[in-house]
Order: structure tokens, then sequence, then C-alpha cells
């Protein structure tokens, strides 16, 4: 059995999410007493992950159905699996600045990583840190993108956001909104003060950066969730937002929004996605599989072309294959080989991993952004 999970979360935090799991589950299909269900997949995972377009195909090839149970941030995703008994799920999938607290909680399984195409990820990803504990393998990245400053184009060039300092600019007076999350969103206040890595900051770092998003409230819109945060930029109530990226903005834009997003020079965040087998799964084997078909060529190119969640991808493999079958698509993305693509900013070293906080505690970054929130 799962050891009992509280490690970093904290207790303010454990018990919101708590409550937002509960209220989640009443509306979901999945529940602990089908989790035993012959020919099932139970997996935990942000929402629109079992779309039939990116699922469909597994399900004919293995002769079973994927069942869904939906979160929306880590903090909930902790709650949820703590919460729920022994078996309930056989894969998760979670943003890797939360790997560290699944593997310590021991709800995760070692992975043999040549059971998964490892070798056909680009060098930077096929050893990605966030994802090896003592040198071993405990999930696989299957998608990522960074988080900058997105921006309406009707009202920006691009040379007047080289730098974070826009969102204090008179010109955005009410008009920065937020991601109600304060990892990214702090995340990007960091970086502008020149922190890297921008989650491993001492006391005098912190304070200063208390001071800095303090100093953004007279020139918030408000705070968003991620429907809001379509509509603040669709309808222009909000100009600039930090710590979103193109996995929001690319769909605007392709349905005629004026929207885009830029790494300023201070750099950006990288998240990203991961899959893992859940210890307690008696599913190991169609687990395994559902991984290896998700970082397949084939499955990587789905991830990346869902309509309304376009994604980057981590397989040279997936690449090739996407400007082969899909060259408009692989254009749009930014993911050509023969042309600059989204890999070169993290060449450039422009791009810090969206990590939890390392000298403080969650609840002490979590009590600075409510703070904010009521100034």
């Amino acid at each position: 059995m799962p050891k009992p999970f509280l490690p970093d979360l904290s207790r303010r935090g454990f018990l919101k999410a708590g409550a937002a799991a509960g209220a989640l589950a009443a509306t979901s299909r999945w529940s602990p007493a089908l989790a035993d269900e012959p020919g099932v997949l139970n997996y935990l995972s942000w929402p629109g992950n079992a779309d039939p377009y990116l699922v469909e195909a597994f399900e004919k090839e293995n002769n079973c159905k994927i069942r869904i149970k939906e979160y929306v941030g880590g903090d909930q995703m902790l709650a949820v699996i703590n919460q729920s008994p022994p078996g309930s799920f056989d894969v998760v999938l979670a943003d890797a600045e939360y790997m560290h607290l699944l593997h310590e909680a021991d709800f995760i399984e070692e992975l043999d990583p040549a059971d998964y195409p490892l070798k056909d990820y680009w060098p930077e990803f096929q050893k990605f840190p966030l994802h090896w504990f003592d040198d071993k393998l405990y999930g696989v990245m299957t998608d990522f993108g960074y988080l900058g400053l997105s921006y309406n184009t009707s009202v920006y060039k691009p040379e007047e956001l080289s730098s974070y300092a826009a969102m204090w600019a008179e010109k955005a007076k009410g008009k920065v909104g937020f991601f109600d999350w304060y990892l990214p969103s702090m995340g990007c206040v960091s970086l502008s003060n020149g922190n890297r890595p921008p989650f491993d900051i001492d006391g005098d770092k912190f304070e200063a950066l208390k001071e800095k998003l303090f100093s953004l409230k007279p020139q918030a819109s408000g705070f968003y969730t991620i429907a809001d945060i379509f509509s603040s930029l669709t309808n222009g109530q909000a100009h600039l937002i930090p710590g979103i990226g193109e996995w929001i903005t690319l769909g605007l834009r392709q349905s005629g929004v004026p929207v885009d997003t830029i790494i300023p020079e201070e750099g950006g965040l990288q998240w990203t996605e991961s899959l893992s087998i859940v210890k307690s799964t008696p599913k190991k084997d169609l687990a395994r599989k559902f991984i290896q078909y998700t970082a397949s060529p084939q499955g990587q190119v789905l991830q990346a072309t869902k309509v309304d969640n376009k994604k980057s991808i981590p397989s040279i493999a997936g690449w090739k294959l996407l400007n082969e079958t899909m060259p408009k698509e692989a254009e749009i993305l930014r993911m050509r080989l023969d042309a600059p693509n989204v890999m070169d900013e993290y060449k450039a070293k422009k791009i810090q991993f969206r990590q939890l906080p390392s000298q403080q505690s969650i609840e002490e970054w979590n009590d600075v952004w409510s703070e904010f929130k009521s100034l």
C-alpha cells in the first residue's frame, strides 16, 4: 500500500486540493468501484487526454477502453491519488515538477528505459533530470512547451516585449492578466528579477520576489482559470499574461484572435507532461503498452496535433513523421527539422524548468500568491 502522502505539500493546499477533487469526483464517470474492470485502463490525467483522437487507435489495437479521471492542477492530482484506494489507477500523467513527490510517496513504478523509445528523443530529453531518481527512470516525457509572456498583437509589437519589464509600463496598467496558479506566474516574475533558476532562491531573493510581485497589483486585470484566460485574451480584457504559452495562444491565433507568445530576454519556463505506471496497478503490461504507444512516432504526432491543445513533442522520430505527413502543422508548431524550431530557445539556454520551490515550502509561495490577489 502506498505510504501516506504529505511530503512537501502544505496542509492548507492539501485540504483545498482535496475539496476540489471531491467536487470533481461527483461529476466524473470514473469511480474506485470500477477500477478492477477487465479490459479498462484507468487513467489519471489533465482534461482531454482520453480524446478519441489520441487513444482510439490504442483501444482498437489492444481491445481495451481508456477510462479517464480528470484533474486540474498538480495539487489536485496529488489529492486524488492519495485519497483513492490502491489499484484505482493504472497510469498517471503528471507535470514533471510533481514527479519527485509521486516517487517519494512510493506511488509510481520504476521503469525499464529499454522498454521505451527514448533513443528517438532529442538528446536533451533522453535523460530528462526531473524523471530520474538515483539513476532510475520513473516517467516518460510525452510533450512539453514554453511559458513566457503572451500578448495581444494588435496592442504590442514583439520588440516592445523583449523584457518582462513591459508588465510594469504605463501602457499595461489594468491589462496584465494572471493565470491563477502561483507556480508559473511567480516563476516568470522571479525570472524578471534575474533568478536563474527561478524556484531555487534564498530568503532575501524570495522577499525581493514578493516585493516585485506586489508591485504588479495596479497593473492586474484579473486572475483567471484556463477558460477565463481564453476569454480574457479574446475580448481584450487582458493584453499581457505571464506564465502561459503557445498551448493557449496558438489555438486562439488560428481562430483569428490577435495573440502570440514571446520568451523575453530574462528567459521562460518549460512545462513538461510525463506518463508513469502507478505502483499498485494489476495492469502493468497494458500500462506499459500505453506509454510505449504515446511515445511512438504515431502517438507523438497525435499529441502534437490535437485540435484544442497543440504541444511540442520530444521525439525526433515524431518530428520526422509530422514533417512527412502533416508539413503545414509542422511549420505552425515550429517543429521543422530544416528551419528554426522550438529547440532553439532550449539550446540558447533561455529556458528554465518549471519546478516546485526548493528553499521555501509550497505553502509559503501559495501564501504570497494569496496575499497578492487580496491586495
